[in-house]
């Protein structure tokens, strides 16, 4: 990308770019400001590590990542965000301790970690925490929420609270003025596919129509 095109992708979406050129390729730079960008993929494939490479690139770039995770612990997340930021394998780290310290140090970026059990919050209650962030002098340049799916929502059928969460977030994501990302769980069906096509995402198909940008795994 010429230096003219990356004045005129700034310019137009203020974008974030992602660790894989091939992603910001097809996405003119990456996910720009107010949008929503989701990893679908079944259980077990990856989809945590690839939002936390998507957060320490941005984090290494200088840029403020709030990362909500409503699955893993607060602390083991910081430990894999060690690992993907070092490139020390995660069970290596505690052998590393002062070289992972002094990579640390030189990050340039903040990344706050907040963990929330399984469907006790809803995107309101993330937009709380980022407002406290906020008044912290924090503001975030990423949202991260890890993952949509398990929050809470409102609406008596299933498909139609999951909308609202990917709705809420997209909103947010305007609110806010910063990309968001998160991942969704693939249908049971996605589990003999080689590649997860949107008729594959668990429980509503409505979710992928709110996002901006969606890649499988």
């Amino acid at each position: 990308m010429t230096n003219i095109e990356e004045r005129y992708t700034e310019a137009v979406r203020n974008v974030l770019p992602t660790p894989w050129d091939v992603v910001n390729d097809i996405t003119d730079g990456g996910i720009g400001k107010g949008e929503l960008g989701v990893m679908v993929a079944n259980a077990g494939a990856g989809k945590s590590w690839c939002l936390m490479n998507i957060g320490a690139y941005a984090v290494k770039s200088g840029k403020t990542v709030l990362h909500y995770t409503l699955e893993l612990n607060q602390a083991y997340v910081g430990l894999r965000y060690d690992s993907v930021i070092t490139g020390i394998a995660n069970q290596n780290l505690k052998h590393y301790q002062d070289e992972v310290r002094q990579q640390l140090n030189k990050i340039r970026g903040e990344l706050i970690i907040k963990y929330f059990t399984t469907k006790t919050v809803s995107v309101l209650g993330i937009k709380a925490h980022v407002e406290k962030c906020i008044l912290q002098g924090k503001r975030p340049d990423m949202i991260i929420v890890d993952y949509a799916d398990l929050l809470r929502g409102h609406g008596q059928e299933k498909r139609h609270e999951l909308e609202g969460i990917y709705e809420d977030l997209r909103g947010m994501a305007g609110e806010y003025g910063v990309p968001v990302w998160t991942a969704s769980q693939a249908s049971r069906a996605g589990l003999e596919e080689d590649i997860i096509d949107a008729s594959k995402v668990a429980e509503s198909y409505g979710k992928v129509m709110v996002a901006d940008f969606v890649i499988s795994l």
